[in-house]
């Protein structure tokens, strides 16, 4: 192959490297209106009053809108990014009488510049009654506080939502006797595992700037990974007709899921339809800490029953999930959990999931790398982790004996088969890559300090199956080079340059001859946006699809131009020929040209894909840390992953996608931590105190590939986004077990833990 699983530069790195104008703020009108909110201080209240009097005599100061100027009996909307309709309710106002979180939008302010936006912003006087909170996740369900007491409430699917029991989503689903199959196990683990919410933290914070055009449309430019959902989300809270909006996406500064969630649209797209004039709304850091779309916390009550030879049996797991006070995501993330947990045990007779996901007074969560996968492989991962020490086994070794295998049936991921899988080399190869053999369990290095290693394996999905759409429209030019146009978002992935070498091979043209464009909602055909893992497997079949229609299109032109059938042309790229006689022959660019002159083949082609399969990736990681009995610092000096994602399309870029999704582990693993006082309000509103990891904080990160081939997907593709952030946490979890001797069911795993564990077991 001359283009697939070739390491190409991206195809936007050299603009970006040289700072070319290319994110949302960069290409902003030079006019807009500068938009801030006012935000609740307290977790739970009604605005009593709001006085915005003083506030509007500031010079400069546009408008202010409060809860008086949004219809509170209309349809609520969500801003979850997800195909219509929504499992997320439907449970947002634009701005709401009723704040639900500290930091909860009480005012819209628009005014000329920042600094007369902030200052009548100061001059706004709000009157709360303040209510008890629900704080605690644990006693949210059927608590008499209620989070939405609203009668218009809505939830569009059947997902077990029910707003006067503060239930966002439950759920159940099994295979065989559980509870029999775990009475009759020699072995049974049966703990409770806590993650803590944590933040995406991406280079841009979230922020969109609209204006009207000519035809008296909205046009709103933003930084998302949903053009589309988006769209939807804007009308559904103006209440206006979705084709009064469009919706465009410049380059994304990062988005790891933040952006899968229209945090920052709604609010300027409000202010311009408002007063007609062009308006921007930027988050701060801190508003990206304390009002945004965190990691859904977790709670994981794990039952994991074995024979005495390390077989698993059976599988029983309960999850808990806190939305925070609106649903975005809540009903789907806690799916994952066990759906791509699980199915890891291929050997197991019997499994059961339950979960609930409640309201509570906290930040609203959202979509994040990983999707609740991460959540509950760190539970199930952990289990078995503690069942190969409590039957004194190699953590791979079980693990051998119980995985998934190509061609197996998988009960606990909705019965689908495992179409591809080479969850067996990549343990080989961890094993070998990390030597295992030598430094397994735990080395004493002397002078209190030890080095330990852990590992872990995972699972994720190829986008959503049965409802993921991806389309793509490919045109031949008039010089012969192409012009891709695609409604996913490229959000630093390099999916422009992955989906152009898709295009470039079928056909058989230099990469450089494919221009790509996305996304935009009157441009772009429908695409549900880059989430779930589904770019490269979704939409990449999209694009292969659509450029083998159009080669053959492009041979049935050359076919009328050579006075030859269709099925006698040969095309090499550049030029068609008849196959008889290669003396015969036209350019590409002759081809172009005469589509555009007197003949009717349209060499402008557009293809759908949806799939029904969602193949999974898989992925193996061990770490090597550095622990200090006395401080209880810990470093991991060594990480060593396989990744089993089908055909790599583009190796370089593949590769990066892994070494940052397994440094974003590695901070859920040690640092990252959302907390919040007693009265609810988030302690970490900067990087100062949440700490995420750099890449100096950490040694080696080393990845390699150990390739099945997906038949499904575009040369054998599968996903890469997600399933490289799951690993870390059982792996590091593990190696600090080794460590010290302590266990530990909660994450992160902090230096005042391990040294006061320490300290305990002296």
């Amino acid at each position: 192959m001359k283009n697939v699983n070739k390491p190409f530069r991206k195809k936007d790195a050299m603009q970006l490297v040289i700072g070319k104008p290319v994110y949302m703020d960069d290409l902003a009108p030079a006019d807009c209106l500068i938009v801030k909110l006012l935000r609740s201080p307290h977790p739970n209240a009604i605005v009593k009053t709001i006085n915005t009097t003083v506030a509007k005599k500031v010079p400069g100061i546009e408008a202010i809108f409060t809860w008086e100027d949004v219809d509170q009996n209309a349809r609520r909307y969500t801003q979850a990014g997800q195909t219509y309709p929504e499992a997320s309710p439907y449970d947002r106002l634009v701005i709401d009488r009723h704040v639900r979180f500290v930091g909860d939008v009480v005012a819209i302010v628009a005014g000329a510049d920042d600094k007369c936006v902030e200052k009548a912003m100061k001059l706004i006087k709000v009157e709360y009654e303040v209510l008890e909170p629900v704080l605690d996740f644990h006693t949210a369900k059927d608590n008499p506080i209620l989070v939405h007491p609203e009668d218009n409430w809505e939830s569009l699917c059947p997902v077990g939502a029910d707003n006067k029991r503060n239930l966002c989503a439950h759920d159940e689903c099994g295979s065989g006797d559980i509870d029999a199959v775990l009475a009759d196990c020699d072995v049974v683990i049966d703990h409770v595992y806590h993650t803590k919410a944590c933040q995406q933290a991406m280079m841009e914070t979230f922020r969109t700037c609209c204006y009207m055009d000519l035809y008296g449309r909205l046009n709103i430019l933003s930084s998302t990974q949903i053009v589309f959902h988006t769209r939807r989300n804007v009308a559904n809270a103006l209440h206006i007709p979705k084709s009064m909006i469009r919706v465009i996406k410049p380059r994304i500064g990062g988005g790891f899921g933040a952006k899968q969630t229209a945090v920052s649209a709604i609010y300027p797209a409000f202010v311009t339809w408002k007063t007609k004039k062009p308006s921007k709304l930027i988050f701060t850091r801190e508003e990206s800490q304390t009002a945004s779309s965190p990691r859904h916390e977790m709670e994981m009550h794990v039952r994991l029953g074995a024979t005495k030879e390390g077989l698993v049996r059976g599988i029983d797991l309960y999850t808990l999930s806190n939305t925070g006070a609106y649903g975005e995501h809540g009903p789907t993330t806690v799916g994952l959990s066990g759906h791509k947990s699980i199915p890891l045990y291929g050997k197991a007779e019997a499994f059961r999931f339950v979960s609930d996901v409640v309201y509570t007074n906290h930040m609203s969560a959202g979509a994040y790398r990983g999707y609740g996968a991460t959540q509950g492989l760190f539970a199930v991962e952990s289990a078995v982790n503690e069942l190969a020490a409590k039957l004194h086994m190699d953590p791979f070794k079980i693990r051998e004996m119980n995985i998934v295998r190509e061609g197996d049936v998988m009960p606990a991921y909705y019965g689908a088969v495992n179409t591809s899988c080479a969850l067996d080399r990549c343990l080989k190869k961890v094993h070998d890559m990390i030597d295992w053999d030598n430094k397994y369990p735990v080395r004493d290095l002397g002078n209190g300090k030890v080095r330990a290693v852990g590992m872990g394996m995972a699972m994720q999905g190829s986008g959503i199956s049965g409802m993921d759409v991806g389309s793509a429209t490919l045109k031949v030019n008039d010089d012969g080079f192409y012009s891709l146009i695609i409604g996913a978002a490229d959000m630093g992935t390099g999916c422009d340059t992955t989906l152009a070498q898709i295009a470039a091979e079928v056909l058989d043209c230099e990469l450089d001859d494919i221009m790509v464009f996305g996304a935009d909602t009157d441009v772009s055909p429908y695409d549900s946006g880059s989430y779930a893992s589904s770019t490269t497997y979704v939409t990449g079949k999209a694009v292969e699809k659509c450029a083998l229609k159009l080669r053959a299109q492009i041979c049935k032109l050359g076919a009328e131009l050579l006075h030859c059938e269709e099925s006698e042309v040969v095309f090499d790229g550049k030029n068609l020929s008849v196959d008889a006689d290669p003396t015969k022959k036209v350019s590409l660019s002759e081809v172009a040209f005469a589509s555009q002159f007197g003949h009717m083949v349209p060499l402008e082609v557009t293809e759908t894909h949806t799939s029904p399969l969602s193949p999974p990736p898989y992925m193996v990681g061990a770490a090597e840390i550095e622990l200090d009995k006395e401080t209880g610092e810990v470093k991991v000096v060594d990480y060593a992953a396989c990744v089993d994602c089908g055909t790599p399309i583009n190796p370089n870029l593949t590769r990066v996608q892994a070494e940052g999704g397994l440094l974003q582990g590695i901070g859920m693993a040690l640092t990252e931590n959302i907390t919040y006082d007693s009265r609810g309000w988030p302690m970490e509103n900067s990087f100062m105190q949440y700490k995420i990891p750099a890449r100096v904080d950490i040694g080696r990160i080393r990845v390699e590939f150990e390739s099945s081939y997906e038949p499904n997907g575009p040369f054998g593709a599968k996903s890469i986004g997600e399933v490289v952030i799951n690993t870390p946490l059982p792996a590091i979890a593990d190696a600090v077990y080794n460590a010290i001797g302590t266990r530990f069911y909660e994450l992160p795993i902090t230096p005042e833990q391990i040294a006061m564990a320490v300290e305990e077991t002296r």
